[in-house]
């Protein structure tokens, strides 16, 4: 059997020891069946990860033509570039896209995934690494090919992304090399967000290159939201050893960042320097432009795309695809103020 071949009715039939007849009374009449059968029943459906597909019925070929996607949130422009060029080389190849979101929630994925394989999705893009094992548990047993985006899997798992540790620990030691020695993240949640918490240790790994003690490292995690950056920028300038440098965990920190560091009088980046990561579009329209990772979303998209097909049509592909992140250098990101660099 086809390793990405979608398990039907008689296999669900033939494991449970019943006529296919009696799994869809389970399935539609539950009522019409004994308890001791229906359990039965759903145990198969449960271990062969079976799911009705409501497009694909009527298809010989059980495929359907559509490619599920479950994004983190849909609330900024983080995803926006990435998943246009996902859609439109799926367009290319005559597939339709249907996406979902979870808001970072691993119950709600879980079931976007399930709702997704239900309407009868050939393939599932899915964003990072951080989830249950349960559900790519499911995802196998359904047989139904997925790609991680935005990260790189771990072993055995198909992923087009880029290394978010490096990219960041690269960042930081931008930040070091201008004479930052205070220097504090205006992170993401890092709960049940592998791309958040692999650019926090992406900063302390450069900090310990660099001899800084990492404890001295003050992370304030909010979520993706302009206000919520500029509180967090207002609490990390109230401490007794305010940073010289923040750096932020995406465009969106660090823009509210930059706004909310003019409000208060300061001027970046003499008096602060402020990075960010991403390179969406908004990042070159801030004043100053904002210093920040540049992540190839496009190129991800097309890749991420490409790989996914593949896989459903059963042709051979490379288990990571890693692409490479430039720092754009825009001006947000200068020398430490007088008083705080490093003595030679």
């Amino acid at each position: 059997m086809d390793a990405f071949a979608k398990p039907k009715l008689d296999d669900v039939a033939r494991e449970a020891g019943v006529s296919t007849a009696t799994v869809s009374r389970c399935l539609n009449e539950p009522g019409k069946v004994t308890a001791a059968t229906r359990d039965r029943v759903m145990r198969a459906v449960e271990a062969l990860g079976y799911t009705p597909n409501f497009g694909g019925k009527a298809l010989a070929s059980q495929k359907t033509s559509t490619v599920g996607a479950v994004l983190p949130t849909l609330d900024n422009a983080i995803f926006a570039r990435g998943l246009q060029s996902f859609q439109e080389t799926l367009s290319a190849a005559g597939v339709t896209l249907l996406v979902a979101s979870s808001g970072y929630d691993a119950d709600r994925e879980d079931e976007q995934i399930r709702a997704l394989i239900g309407r009868g999705a050939d393939g599932i893009l899915l964003i990072g690494t951080a989830r249950r094992p349960a559900a790519y548990e499911f995802l196998k047993r359904a047989r139904t090919p997925y790609v991680i985006a935005w990260s790189i899997g771990e072993a055995g798992e198909t992923s087009v992304g880029f290394d978010n540790v490096g990219a960041a620990r690269e960042m930081a030691r931008r930040v070091i090399a201008e004479g930052h020695r205070r220097i504090a993240m205006i992170s993401g949640i890092t709960h049940m967000n592998d791309r958040a918490a692999g650019r926090v240790e992406g900063v302390c790994q450069a900090l310990r290159e660099a001899g800084i003690e990492t404890a001295d490292l003050v992370v304030d995690e909010v979520r993706y939201a302009f206000d919520e950056a500029g509180e967090a920028l207002e609490r990390l300038m109230s401490r007794n050893d305010p940073p010289t440098a923040i750096i932020c965990g995406n465009d969106v920190l660090g823009v509210g960042a930059i706004a909310r560091a003019k409000q208060l009088g300061l001027v970046v980046p003499s008096d602060l320097s402020i990075t960010g990561f991403d390179d969406i579009d908004i990042a070159s329209i801030v004043e100053p432009g904002l210093t920040t990772v540049h992540v190839p979303h496009r190129r991800m998209g097309t890749a991420a795309a490409e790989t996914l097909l593949a896989l459903i049509d059963g042709r051979p592909v490379s288990e990571t695809v890693l692409l490479e992140t430039t720092i754009c250098d825009r001006g947000s990101l200068g020398p430490a103020p007088a008083g705080n660099r490093p003595r030679p």
